[in-house]
């Protein structure tokens, strides 16, 4: 599953992107969904524009800050149970978003080995690219605050993600240039469920430091070199 991504900082969102960039931080090299981070998007109320929004989708039925953090985990959503699981199945049709990456982090098992080890995945050109996510706007009663939330969708993995992830083989919903629009603006079950499919495109990956329940500081450029 996708837990663990890294994201471009203002300054390469606003010159790679077309988008008026509300969203103000540096690059994150590594960053893992447990911590609830604010990371850049596009909602589709708000097509022109990247945001800041909190990763793990906390519904309606949610009240406050406190029982958010106590929430299921629902850093991920299955493309294939979207349609009928709580936490997704109102939000789906009505509220998707861009999440914006420079690539992310998935674990593949060694046989005999008790850890995973963790690979880096990435566009060949190293360019920005987008994943999908379905989200909910956050109340918390207790301050009146509001702020997006939002979930990761996931797909069966392509071939590559196959050898990589080797136990779940899963990906995340990677949504190319040429679908961005209309994944923001599919009104019908039909359309959305067309654009969940596994990425057809070229990745690039290589092994890395691993990530996965690591310790200390990994938001650092170096956590991204191949080993």
């Amino acid at each position: 599953m996708c837990y663990h991504v890294s994201t471009p900082g203002s300054t390469d969102l606003t010159v790679k992107t077309d988008k008026k960039v509300i969203y103000e931080a540096n690059e994150i090299y590594h960053v893992s969904g447990f911590t609830r981070p604010y990371l850049p998007v596009t909602l589709n109320e708000s097509q022109d524009s990247i945001v800041a929004a909190r990763w793990k989708l906390i519904p309606f039925w949610v009240k406050t800050e406190d029982d958010a953090a106590k929430y299921a985990n629902t850093l991920n959503a299955e493309s294939e149970s979207i349609f009928e699981k709580a936490s997704y199945k109102n939000s789906i049709l009505k509220t998707r978003g861009l999440l914006y990456v420079n690539g992310f982090y998935e674990p593949h098992k060694v046989a005999g080995q008790k850890d995973t080890e963790n690979y880096y995945i990435y566009t060949p050109t190293k360019e920005i690219f987008t994943i999908g996510v379905v989200y909910a706007n956050f109340k918390d009663y207790e301050t009146n605050n509001v702020y997006p939330t939002f979930s990761v969708i996931t797909t069966a993995a392509n071939p590559l993600l196959e050898e990589i992830h080797n136990e779940k083989k899963r990906m995340p919903l990677i949504i190319p240039p040429d679908r961005r629009d209309a994944w923001l603006n599919a009104s019908t079950k039909e359309d959305v469920q067309q654009l969940m499919i596994p990425y057809e495109g070229e990745l690039g990956a290589h092994k890395v430091f691993r990530v996965t329940g690591a310790k200390g500081d990994t938001n650092r450029p170096d956590i991204q070199d191949a080993i």
